[in-house]
């Protein structure tokens, strides 16, 4: 058994290459114990690695990793699987990122819970495809239940219409896909079909006959995608895919700090185009609505149940990104906080976020079954007409068994426990944001609703003269602008440290939607849903961004500030 242990110095053995030794990888060995071995000494792998101490991210450059993973030639001869382990520990695992550490609160992967180590090697031990019934079989079923339960706890329908449909194979409640990104684009990719569909008059539908026919034949100068300037890029590559392109996705502007859609401007714009059609003398058909349930920078919620209405009028698909929202639907107020979701014709949402399961998995569940019949497809050799398998309905084409993990977690965990959890998350959440405001050196930049918070460091002297300003902001443009853009400077430099200091990790980015709209403001961002994460650990990581803070200002403002401490650009 010591000679399995990973690290331990042994002799180099050379593997022969044979039919034999060939075989004996791909079946399970005679005895158990073997494989248990190795199972174990994995497991010392991931505990050592989560056990480590020190920094979140490993010393390591990114030059120095270029020169590990420099070989160009794929290796001729067989390794020892041992020695293969060793080498993951020593350059993978050694230098991943601990995205489980507490004090890790930039980004939406956090830590998940240790079963899953377990059902990813069921998981992968099985090797279902669920892309058919042949290579899936009660996976296929284990799908459609999860399907089920993401359904109901979107739409709320009756017990008749899911017991009707929890295992209908003729439609489908919904789709897994590979992560949000398909998900949002099998919503839209629904939309498109909907919106061009075959007719009596001999047109096939954009599926068969594509974009340029469709206009052409429906009359329509263009087609378009209605969604706010929060909107995930997913939605952009979803146009260049579905050929309306970028330009096809018409971004709305947000209400500042509150960042969700402004409804106010999304009817001017919506007017503006229908003028452009009178004078064209070809109608625009809006494809999609897109409302977002938890938007990716600052996790705020469109007023959904508006958004619908529009949507209704306009004759659109309702599409709601829930990717990082959707699980939330299992907090205790959430259901009010996302009125209107309900409407929407179809929801995705990311298993991998609020629903705390490995990356990645992705779902779009469709408000009417029916729906799913126009994204059918089928194949002579694997998903033939008539079939009962998954397939027909997705666009992805070989799927792995990935639902397996958010079924048993929800088993496991139940409702009560995800609600503790979320709940969890928001007292974290709402102590960020105490600290945060009770701190003059900081600035709240957003209002949190699911659990991400946007907050600046601003010196005293910046902040004093910035509120001055602010009392008149038109006629102090220049100057407002000035002093935001050596913040946003400072800013950077400051994650920059905390990155180098790496006891903390807080992510960064731009956005126009503050109070000081439409400058681009540089924000740090932290995500409040790690389960390990402690209030006493926020108040740690606050301090000690304030502490690098004055530093990187001590040493900056002596070329900022004239003797009067004003700024010397403005």
């Amino acid at each position: 058994m010591e000679s399995l242990k990973l690290g331990v110095e042994t002799i180099e053995k050379t593997i022969e290459s044979t039919p034999e030794y060939m075989r004996k990888l791909f079946i399970m060995p005679d005895s158990s114990d073997r494989f248990v071995e190795f199972g174990i000494h994995l497991i010392d792998l991931i505990h050592d690695f989560f056990q480590e101490r020190g920094g979140i991210h490993s010393s390591i450059t990114m030059e120095g990793l270029a020169k590990i993973f420099n070989t160009i030639e794929m290796p001729d001869h067989p390794h020892l699987i041992k020695d293969v382990l060793d080498e993951i520990k020593r350059n993978v695992v050694k230098h991943s990122v601990k995205v489980a550490n507490p004090y890790y609160i930039g980004h939406m992967t956090s830590a998940v819970p240790y079963f899953m180590i377990l059902l990813e090697m069921i998981a992968v031990s099985l090797n279902q495809n669920q892309v058919k019934i042949e290579s899936a079989k009660a996976s296929s079923f284990l799908e459609r239940e999860f399907l089920c339960w993401i359904h109901n706890l979107v739409y709320n329908n009756t017990p008749a219409f899911y017991e009707k449909n929890i295992q209908n194979p003729k439609i489908a409640l919904g789709n897994i896909t590979s992560d949000g990104t398909i998900a949002n684009l099998t919503g839209l990719t629904l939309a498109m079909a909907k919106a061009f569909p075959p007719d009596h008059r001999g047109f096939k539908g954009i599926r068969v006959e594509g974009l340029a026919s469709a206009l052409d034949h429906y009359g329509c100068r263009q087609a378009l995608f209605l969604v706010s300037k929060r909107g995930h890029y997913s939605i952009s590559k979803a146009g260049t895919i579905l050929g309306i392109g970028d330009q096809g996705v018409v971004r709305i502007p947000v209400q500042p700090c509150i960042n969700k859609i402004d409804i106010h401007k999304l009817q001017s714009v919506v007017e503006k185009i229908r003028k452009e059609d009178r004078i064209a003398g070809k109608p625009t058909k809006f494809v999609a609505v897109i409302g977002i349930a938890g938007t990716t920078e600052t996790g705020n919620i469109d007023d959904l149940d508006a958004l619908a209405g529009i949507a209704h009028e306009l004759g659109a698909h309702f599409h709601v990104d829930a990717a990082w929202g959707g699980g939330a639907l299992l907090m205790d107020g959430a259901r009010e906080m996302m009125r209107g979701i309900e409407k929407a014709d179809s929801v995705t949402m990311d298993g991998h976020k609020l629903l705390y399961v490995p990356n990645s998995l992705g779902i779009c569940v469709f408000r009417n079954a029916d729906d799913s019949r126009f994204l059918y497809h089928t194949s002579n050799y694997i998903i033939r007409k008539g079939s009962v398998d998954q397939g027909r309905f997705t666009i992805e084409g070989s799927r792995p068994f990935a639902c397996l993990k958010p079924w048993a977690s929800i088993k496991i965990f139940g409702k009560t426990g995800y609600k503790l959890l979320f709940d969890h998350a928001r007292n974290l959440q709402n102590t960020f944001v105490k600290f945060i405001e009770r701190d003059p050196l900081f600035e709240l930049m957003n209002t949190p609703e699911l659990f991400i918070i946007n907050y600046r460091f601003i010196p005293d002297e910046l902040r004093s003269g910035l509120n001055k300003l602010m009392k008149n902001p038109r006629k102090n443009s220049e100057r407002i602008t000035a002093i935001n853009s050596l913040i946003n400077t400072l800013n950077v430099e400051l994650h920059k440290t905390i990155r180098d200091h790496d006891m903390s990790f807080v992510s960064r980015t731009r956005i126009e939607s503050t109070k000081y709209a439409p400058r681009k403001i540089v924000v740090l961002r932290a995500i409040t849903i790690n389960p390990n994460t402690e209030r006493g650990m926020l108040r740690q990581i606050l301090g000690e961004h304030r502490s690098m803070g004055i530093r990187l200002w001590r040493d900056m403002k002596k070329n900022c500030l004239d003797a009067k401490g004003r700024l010397k650009t403005a």
